[in-house]
């Protein structure tokens, strides 16, 4: 079994940052790719940035200049180093892994976190 942890969420005001970090534990081998994504009430989740296995990185339009997505140390970890925050940045944050390779064989999917809660406002 595979979990993603996220952390570092939290209320901010416009032009503020924040950095979320995601770390995965569990039955592990690798990840070669992880991403963050969003989700706003009433609104579809959406991709703000992505690492992939062949190490490129992909933003939103939305936030491209203004965050940044890197791989931690760890086996499973991502940050996203979020500046310039908007209003519109309000939302909350899943971390993703869309293929996790375990020990000992198999391959786990669509792993997602629980979410972290991000609130841009004055």
């Amino acid at each position: 079994q595979v979990q993603l942890q996220e952390s570092g969420g939290g209320l901010v005001q416009p032009g503020g940052s924040l950095r979320l970090s995601c770390e995965a534990s569990g039955n592990i081998f690798t990840i070669n790719a992880m991403g963050w994504y969003r989700q706003s009430p009433g609104k579809t989740r959406e991709l703000v940035a992505r690492t992939t296995s062949g190490g490129t990185v992909e933003y939103a339009d939305s936030v491209k200049g203004r965050f940044t997505i890197a791989r931690g140390s760890g086996r499973g970890s991502v940050w996203l180093q979020m500046n310039s925050l908007k209003l519109e940045d309000t939302a909350v944050y899943y971390c993703h892994a869309p293929q996790v390779a375990a020990r000992g064989g198999g391959v786990v999917t669509d792993v997602w976190g629980q979410g972290t809660q991000v609130t841009v406002s004055s």
